[in-house]
């Protein structure tokens, strides 16, 4: 076997491999060999099937399969004898074979650039933090406090309305059948709260204390018990009396039915759960600004498949026309597969094109910068790692933990996928560890009003690598929630 380079520019490299004609043949009559003594067929003994029947049967498929151990040999000595360090997966294309004659084959590849570390402990980083914003917990107080409102019985008899608390008990049927789980004595509903099923608490409204009325509804078509869905059901219920709601309070006893020890206790709460609320943004912030602080280091060539993709990913995400077309092929399902598919970045102008090119490229020079100071830096993503992010994820799909954790455990691909954002995770967090980090106290308007990627420099380009994710949302005051769960009265 003969390996030479024939191509060597920039970050491309091509070998040519020459494998003789007799060493292919010498692999194949091994191979043979090896399978002639245990194999087994009718009419002969064990181990003395003919040689010539051996090759008639298994020589095509011996012949590919030594060929291939060949050409993943010279692929070996290829990229281990020239100590490369490839940045993509090796492209190897057979130019010639015939039998009795030598194979050629070519070997493409791609090599990461040299690149510079930063001395990481002159990097300066901005670290946002955010102050309880009073306003923010007051609303969030109003709201809890409105929630939990203390009820009393009416102080005059009169008929039920909308936000009035129904003490109740009922009974529903189907076709004049009681069924499971529609029974209930002493249940407390507020009405309008939408808590029941369609029309159940409006059929309410209306009738007084000490009455029973029969309230039909109907399940909705995809109502979670299947054996209800869809079906006409009556209740009887019987209005045991009606409490209304006092005025919200903001006080000691709001907090000590909700399991604190004051209102200082309820406000602490709450104060930490928005902070809380807060952390996403403010780690994303605070990578975007090691991730802007990387770039200003040394640049260096990008490998072009690795700038090709996400090129494409760019242009796609800022080109309505591609987009257009994604979904289209999406839903076109009989079209011609031949035709060739236009450009991501068909439709955008010069400078458009040139934006996308400057972030692209920066994208991946971050990403290999991040991935060399892990490697330089021995950090690795565990077993232990990757195995607490899937339950993680597992988590955020109640009811279908299992199902998750057995697509992860059945999908290589996917757990190398969940590897990626724990490695720069872990990476960033080195670096905020050598850097020379400034925490920087920031309201909320400038948190999420921050960009998600920074404009590109005309030199180098911009934004993060590997993992791409959507700019946090700002969450809202009023879906904020008191540290312990509000027990309703």
């Amino acid at each position: 076997m003969n390996v030479s380079e024939t191509k060597s520019e920039g970050l491309l490299r091509e070998y040519q491999i020459v494998i003789t004609a007799a060493e292919i043949d010498a692999e194949v009559s091994k191979k043979l060999e090896e399978i002639a003594i245990t194999l087994k067929m009718p009419g002969f003994r064990p181990g003395k099937v003919p040689m010539s029947v051996v090759k008639s049967r298994f020589s095509d498929q011996v012949r590919g399969d030594a060929i291939k151990a060949a050409l993943d040999e010279g692929a070996r000595q290829a990229i281990e004898g020239n100590d490369l360090r490839l940045a993509s997966q090796p492209q190897v294309d057979i130019k010639s074979y015939e039998d009795g004659k030598d194979l050629e084959a070519s070997l493409a590849c791609e090599v990461m650039p040299a690149i510079t570390i930063p001395d990481l402990g002159k990097v300066s980083v901005d670290r946002p933090k955010i102050d309880s914003d009073p306003k923010e917990v007051e609303e969030t107080l109003a709201r809890i406090a409105d929630e939990n409102r203390p009820t009393a019985p009416i102080a005059k008899a009169r008929a039920a309305k909308l936000g009035d608390v129904a003490m109740i008990d009922f009974i529903g049927r189907i076709d004049g059948e009681d069924f499971e789980g529609g029974t209930a004595e002493g249940h407390s509903l507020e009405l309008g709260s939408n808590s029941f099923i369609p029309g159940f608490e409006d059929g309410i409204v209306g009738a007084k204390p000490g009455t029973t009325i029969d309230v039909p509804v109907t399940f909705p078509e995809d109502y979670q018990a299947a054996h209800l869905a869809g079906k006409l059901a009556v209740f009887e219920v019987k209005l045991n009396e009606l409490h209304e709601k006092a005025d919200a309070s903001i006080d000691d006893e709001l907090a000590t039915r909700l399991g604190f020890e004051n209102l200082d206790g309820l406000k602490a709460a709450v104060a930490e759960q928005i902070n809380g609320q807060h952390q996403t943004a403010l780690r994303q912030l605070t990578k975007k600004n090691v991730l802007d602080a990387l770039a200003e280091g040394d640049a260096f060539d990008v490998p072009p498949s690795l700038f090709k993709q996400e090129y494409e990913s760019v242009a796609r995400a800022m080109n309505p026309k591609a987009a257009e077309h994604d979904q289209d092929h999406d839903h076109d399902h009989d079209h011609d597969h031949d035709h060739d598919h236009p450009a991501v970045d068909e439709g955008m102008d010069d400078d458009a094109k040139a934006e996308a090119e400057l972030v692209a490229t920066r994208r991946v020079r971050l990403g290999l910068l991040v991935t060399e100071i892990g490697r330089e830096n021995n950090i690795e993503v565990t077993e232990e790692d990757s195995r607490r992010a899937v339950f993680e994820e597992a988590r955020r799909h109640p009811g279908q933990e299992q199902m998750v954790l057995e697509y992860f455990q059945k999908n290589p691909q996917a757990m190398q996928q969940i590897a990626g954002p724990i490695f720069e995770d872990k990476v960033i967090d080195f670096i905020l560890e050598m850097a020379k980090v400034t925490d920087v106290t920031i309201d909320t308007d400038t948190l999420y009003d921050a960009p998600a990627e920074s404009a590109p420099a005309k030199k180098a380009a911009a934004k993060k690598p590997a993992a791409k994710k959507a700019a946090a949302k700002k969450p809202s005051a009023k879906k904020a929630a008191a540290k312990k769960p509000a027990a309703k009265k």
